[in-house]
Parts: C-alpha cells; structure tokens; sequence
C-alpha cells in the first residue's frame, strides 16, 4: 500500500514589482520584502533584481493546502506593495522593460554571481515558478529525477506566460527559458544512475571551483540540496494561482505514478536529454499548439494529445492525491491557451504592449 502523504507540496513564484502609472519594472528597494517578513516571516525574500519578489509556501500536506497558502501570498504581497505605492504581477517576462535600468539587490550572494556571470546575470531578468515534491529517500529522488525528466517539456508548454522580450514580440512563446539558458548548469539535466553518482559530480564541481554548493546547479529539475524534495523549475510563473495548482498537481501526479511504477518493479522509459531537449525547444517555440515528439512511436504528435496522453497516464493516482478539481485547470488551460496566448491576444487586440502590462497586472489576483 503506498503511502501518498509522503508526496508533499511546496511553491515558490516569483513576482515583478510594477510602477502603477508607466506599468515599468521597477526597484521597490526591499521595502516589500521588510514589510511582507513583518507579516508571513521567511515566506518572502529578496531576489537579485530589485524589481522582483519572490515568495513561498510552507510544507503542503495537499494541492488544497498549497492553494490556500499561494493565495493568502499573493493576496499579501499585493495589498503590502498597493500600501507602498507599487503594483505587481507574474509573467515569465516583462513585456517592454529593459534589464539594464534595473538595480541588483546588495547582497554578497548576488554580487558573487555577477561577478562571475557578468551580463548574464545582469539580463536575467526573468520569474520562474518552481515546485518541490516530497520525496521518501535520495535514492527514490534521483530515480524519479531521472523519469520525470521525460514530461518536463509537456507542463513547460502549458505553462508559456513570456512571449515578450525589451518591447519585441520574439515568436517564442516562452522567452524566459532563452535568457535563462545564458546560464551554466540549466536545461535538462543529465541521467544519474543513482544518487551517489550525482553526488560524486557535485563533489567534483566544487572541489574544481565551478560551484561552492549544489544550489548553484539550476536545472529544470533537481533533487533539492537540502530540503527532502524533487524540484521542479521548468515552469514561467504563471499569471493566476489557478495555474500555479494545475502546473504543481500535475508535478505531483507524475511523481506518485512513477512511485507507483517503481514500487510494482516498472519504470517508465527512460530517455536521453538530448532527445527530450527537442521538445522542449518546440515547447518553448509553440507552447501548446504546436508539435512535440513521441520517442516511443518515433513520429510527431500534437502537443495537446500528448498532454492528454499525461493526464490518462497519471489518472490513478489522481484520486489518491486529492487532485481532481486541480487538474481541472490545465483543461481550462487547453481550451482558453496559456498565459502567452492570452498576452498575445491582447497585443493583437489592442497593438501595445501597455495593454499586456495592464493585463498581466490585472490578473494577478484573478482566476483562471
């Protein structure tokens, strides 16, 4: 009998902080950070660009308990920076702002990654959503690392919210991934084959100075350096909580079904990350209406097939996590499109990108 409390829920998103009259990016000088620490303590932190702000949830028992605490966040966050004078909103990217105007938050942290990084760092203005899945042991962790690998590019399409990069409409539906990809150590990671493996690389990256600790490894997946988690990080932050829950109950969905896979002495196929790098470049590209790959059938399929293929594939364990009505949210996503889609349409609606500004502040506090 497996036991699915073991699969608890965390999210963290990632949030600019928006001028209300020009509807720029713009510094808040961590006035929303001190503010926010006063009412929900460590739940809100500091990022490396000043106009970002980024939030999370404690342990989640459950996908209702996950979206409780992702609203009451978002529901702080948004009353505190109006209090200030400042507005807020989730996207992948800001529709127009340009990086160079913005400030890099003071911390020696930050300060060591630019100095490395250069402007790589300093144009890494983007948000990004990531999940933790509660995991029994490192071992079980890596195993399902490995696996999961496979469906990050199906949820990645779902989730595109940044088709706009410095006021240019870049024909990605996801951008945010192509500045993040300016970094080491992102995409799709590599196969370990077990978690001493992965820990002999991580050894040797520190011990050669390429890192001082795993939390400098940012791909889209990884079992978290010190929290007993899988971390998903493939995902746009999305504009509205209801996505936020689609995108994590769908994470730990597939998780529980490779669990479950595992425990019968099955496992799911296990592909290389150049072949899985396909799709989620075509993801990126096409977001849901494109095309993605089927490894095992060795042809081209709709993307959206493919996602329904995902939901038919985790479907009995669904029930067993509580997450029915959840994933009644990436269907709503199907049939209205993804965060880009909508921006896109409000773009060809209205044709300025104010109006998506507008938008993605407008429907931060919206449902789906």
């Amino acid at each position: 009998m497996i036991n699915y409390k073991i699969f608890t829920i965390g999210i963290e998103e990632e949030y600019m902080v928006i001028d209300p009259i020009t509807k720029e990016l713009i510094s808040h000088e961590q006035k929303i950070v001190v503010e926010g620490q006063k009412a929900i303590s460590e739940k809100v932190k500091a990022e490396m660009h000043q106009a970002v702000v980024e939030v999370g949830t404690d342990v989640c028992a459950d996908i209702d308990e996950a979206r409780i605490d992702i609203t009451n966040l978002r529901k702080t966050i948004h009353q505190i920076a109006s209090s200030l004078g400042y507005s807020v909103g989730a996207a992948g990217t800001h529709p127009f702002s340009t990086w160079r105007k913005q400030l890099i938050t003071d911390h020696i942290r930050y300060q060591e990654i630019v100095n490395e990084m250069q402007d790589a760092a300093r144009s890494n203005l983007i948000f990004g959503l990531h999940v933790h899945v509660g995991m029994p042991s490192k071992e079980m962790a890596i195993h399902i690392a490995n696996s999961a690998r496979y469906f990050l590019p199906h949820v990645f399409a779902l989730s595109t919210n940044s088709p706009f990069w410095e006021g240019r409409e870049t024909g990605f539906k996801s951008y945010r991934t192509k500045v993040f990809d300016k970094f080491p150590r992102t995409g799709i990671p590599d196969y370990f084959d077990s978690y001493n493996a992965y820990e002999n690389y991580v050894n040797l990256l520190i011990k050669t100075n390429c890192i001082d600790n795993a939390k400098k490894i940012w791909w889209d997946i990884r079992v978290h350096p010190f929290y007993g988690t899988v971390e998903f990080r493939v995902c746009d932050v999305p504009l509205t909580v209801d996505e936020s829950i689609g995108y994590a109950a769908l994470f730990q969905c597939i998780c529980a079904k490779l669990f479950k896979l595992r425990a019968a002495n099955l496992n799911f196929m296990i592909y290389p990350r150049v072949l899985i790098n396909e799709n989620k470049w075509r993801a990126s590209r096409y977001g849901i209406d494109g095309k993605m790959i089927d490894f095992g059938k060795e042809q081209e399929v709709n993307t959206r097939s493919l996602i329904l293929e995902l939901l038919d594939f985790i479907d009995d364990v669904v029930d067993e996590l509580g997450c029915r009505d959840a994933l009644k949210n990436i269907t709503k996503i199907l049939e209205k499109g993804t965060g880009a889609d909508r921006q896109l349409e409000v773009y060809k609606k209205n044709k300025n990108l104010l109006s998506v500004a507008e938008y993605i502040e407008s429907n931060f506090l919206n449902s789906l």
